[in-house]
């Protein structure tokens, strides 16, 4: 039969372990999500069909810290001040990479055109006709800068992008997104982009 004080004596050991266990897990965590992966929720129709509003995505934090992005990757990056994201929301865009740095981006006919080729971009609809927003009205074209990306959302009728507010910086750039774990049926990694 146990006495008082080794039951307490137990009962303490056992919350001290839960304790350990669950500081042990939050720090592993905390290690993940600040220097590893993210998540983020697709907010939204600008990456439609790629991705409906409400998925759920993994963001690689560390790849570009190795290596540099690439055409066709689909980045999460905070947004420019000139998007008009709600103070203190800590807003990040969802959007595709379609011009590197050094590259020059124009609009044709509704195709994005660099250094006066026109990509093919097989993820969106032919129908689509690809408009300049105000930046690109204003610019008419862009040269990109050293640390400098042009990146637009795949549903261009309805996608705030580069064409609205210009390229974004490399230091902007939170990760790639990499893997949607939600909803079930869609589970899976991201499919490479080729050009």
């Amino acid at each position: 039969m146990l006495t008082m004080p080794k039951l307490f004596k137990q009962l303490g050991e056992f919350f001290l372990d839960i304790i350990e266990t669950l500081v042990i897990a939050l720090s592993i965590f905390l290690v993940v999500y600040l220097f590893f992966m993210q998540p983020h929720q697709v907010n939204g129709q600008s990456m439609v069909p790629t991705f409906q509003n409400g998925e759920y995505l993994l963001t690689d934090k560390i790849s570009y810290r190795l290596g540099e992005p690439e055409r066709g990757d689909v980045i999460v990056f905070h947004a420019p001040e000139n998007a008009n994201c709600p103070k203190g929301t800590g807003c990040d865009f969802i959007k595709r990479i379609v011009a590197m740095p050094g590259e020059n981006v124009t609009l044709k006919d509704g195709d994005i055109y660099i250094n006066e080729e026109k990509i093919n971009e097989s993820y969106i609809s032919e129908e689509i006709d690809t408009l300049p927003g105000q930046y690109l009205k204003r610019v008419g074209s862009v040269s990109l800068g050293a640390e400098e990306f042009f990146a637009v959302g795949d549903n261009r009728p309805y996608s705030s992008d580069s064409r609205e507010w210009g390229p974004i910086s490399k230091s902007d750039i939170v990760g790639k997104a990499f893997f949607r774990y939600w909803p079930v049926s869609a589970i899976g990694f991201l499919s490479e982009t080729s050009y």
